[in-house]
C-alpha cells in the first residue's frame, strides 16, 4: 500500500470545503442535513471540481469554531503504526515513488563487479561496511561478540552428510592407514637422513676438530720439551715410545713440530706430532750418529697435518732439527711423489732412490698421498750441510 501524498494532507484541498464555506458540504452530499440520504425525485447534483489549492489563508473570523474534542491532524509519516521498510541488502533498491514491479537489470559482463556486491561498494555480504579496521572489528563484534568464534565454515554437504555405519567407518579407517610400502619407504628415508648426518659430523671431527686437538697438543709438547731443555732435565741418549727428544723446523713451510720416538697413532701422530721410526727392522739412524739415515713420519691430512705441503719442497730448502745440545741442518735434496708403503728401501743407510750413492748423514721424510687417503707413501729427501751447537746460537736457516 502506497503512503499519503504530502499534498492531500493539507487544509488547501478538502479541508476549504469543509471548513471554508458554511454549507458547503450539504450541496457536494447532494442531500439536506448531514449525513441525510437525498430525497426521492430530487435531483442529485454532480460532484463539484476539486478546486486548485489556494496559497493564501482565510480570514480568522470566517472559519467555523473548532470544537473542543477536535485533535490537530497528525503530521504526515506520523501514524503510530508506521514502520520503517528496511532495505534489503541485495537486489535493487526499493523505489520511492511507487512499488510496480522493476525489470531486472542486465547481468554484468566477464571481469565487472557485481551491482551491490562489494566489489561495485555496496554493502558486503557478511552485513559490514568498507570501512576500515576499527568498522570491521565493530562489525565482528556485533556478529560473534568480543571473543566468539567465526561463522560455520563447513560445507553444507558435510553437514548434511548422514553418519556413517560402523563397517563404512571401519573401511575408511582402513583405507587413511598408510600401506606397507609408504611405511618402509619413510623408514628408509628416516636411515638414509641419519646416515647423512652421521657422515657430515664425522667429516666435521676429522677435517677440523682434530687438527685443532692435534695443535694444542703439539704446541703443550714442544713448550713442555723446551722448558726441561732450559732446566736440564733432559739428557741425551735413548728415549721411551711417544717421548719427545727434538723439535722439527721447516721454515718454509712455517712448520714446527716436536719430534717423538716411535711412529704409532695413537701415541705419537694423532697427538700432532712427527714420528722417528725407531723399531724392528725400520729403526734407522739419529741425527747426532755419524753415518745413517734419520728417517720421520708424519700425517699429511688430519690429526695436525704436519707434512701436508712437504710436496712443494725445492731442492735446497732448510729442514731444521733442534735437540737440546745441538742443531742439525739438512738441505732438501729429491722427492719421489708416489711409491707403495711396502717399499721400505727409502729408509736404507743410503736410501734408494734418493740419488745419494755413499754413506752419509740424511734425513727421510715419509707421508701419505694422495690427500685424504692413505693407499701410496711420498717421500723427501734431505742431506746434513751443519751441525752447529745451541751454546752458539741459532742457525741462519731459522734467523732469516
Amino acid at each position: 500500500m502506497t503512503a499519503l501524498r504530502p499534498e492531500r494532507e493539507s487544509d488547501t484541498s478538502y479541508g476549504q470545503q469543509s471548513y471554508g464555506v458554511p454549507g458547503a458540504f450539504e450541496d457536494w452530499s447532494g442531500g439536506g442535513a448531514y449525513g441525510a440520504p437525498p430525497q426521492p425525485g430530487a435531483q442529485q447534483q454532480p460532484y463539484p471540481p476539486e478546486p486548485e489549492p489556494q496559497s493564501y489563508e482565510p480570514a480568522p473570523e470566517a472559519r467555523s469554531p473548532r470544537p473542543q474534542s477536535y485533535e490537530p491532524a497528525p503530521e504526515p509519516y506520523a501514524a503510530a503504526s508506521y514502520e520503517p521498510v528496511p532495505e534489503e541488502p541485495y537486489g535493487p533498491p526499493v523505489d520511492e515513488e511507487t512499488v510496480a514491479l522493476r525489470i531486472p537489470d542486465p547481468p554484468p559482463a566477464a571481469g565487472e563487479p557485481i551491482p551491490g556486491s562489494a566489489a561495485a561498494g555496496g554493502p558486503r555480504h557478511d552485513g559490514g561496511t568498507h570501512g576500515g579496521r576499527a568498522a570491521r572489528r565493530k562489525a565482528a563484534k556485533r556478529r560473534h561478540g568480543r571473543r566468539g568464534g567465526g561463522p560455520d565454515t563447513r560445507p553444507a554437504e558435510e553437514e548434511s552428510r548422514a553418519p556413517l555405519s560402523r563397517v563404512e567407518a571401519r573401511r575408511q579407517a582402513r583405507a587413511r592407514k598408510p600401506g606397507p610400502a609408504v611405511v618402509a619407504s619413510r623408514a628408509i628415508g628416516e636411515v638414509f637422513i641419519t646416515t647423512g648426518v652421521l657422515m657430515l659430523l664425522f667429516v666435521t671431527y676429522q677435517l677440523w676438530w682434530t687438527n685443532v686437538r692435534a695443535h694444542a697438543q703439539a704446541g703443550q709438547e714442544a713448550s713442555s720439551l723446551q722448558d726441561d731443555w732450559a732446566n736440564g732435565k733432559r739428557n741425551p741418549g735413548t728415549f721411551e715410545p711417544g717421548q719427545g727428544f727434538a723439535i722439527l723446523h721447516i721454515p718454509k713451510l712455517d712448520v714446527v713440530v716436536p719430534i717423538a720416538e716411535g711412529t704409532s697413532n695413537k701415541g705419537v701422530l694423532d697427538r700432532g706430532m712427527v714420528g722417528h721410526y725407531a723399531e724392528g727392522a725400520l729403526k734407522t739412524a739419529m741425527p747426532s750418529d755419524k753415518t745413517g739415515n734419520f728417517g720421520l713420519a708424519g700425517h699429511r691430512n688430519t690429526h695436525g697435518e704436519p707434512f701436508r705441503y712437504i710436496n712443494k719442497l725445492t731442492p735446497g730448502d732448510p729442514i731444521v732439527v733442534e735437540t737440546q745440545d745441538e742443531y742439525y741442518v739438512y738441505k732438501m735434496a729429491s722427492i719421489l711423489p708416489v711409491t707403495s708403503p711396502s717399499n721400505t728401501s727409502v729408509l736404507n743407510p743410503i736410501p734408494a732412490g734418493s740419488g745419494f750413492t755413499e754413506p752419509g748423514r740424511y734425513i727421510t721424510l715419509t707421508t701419505c698421498t694422495p690427500e685424504f687417503t692413505s693407499k701410496y707413501r711420498m717421500i723427501v729427501w734431505g742431506k746434513m750441510v751443519e751441525e752447529r751447537p745451541r751454546s752458539k746460537g741459532k742457525p741462519d736457516a731459522l734467523v732469516s
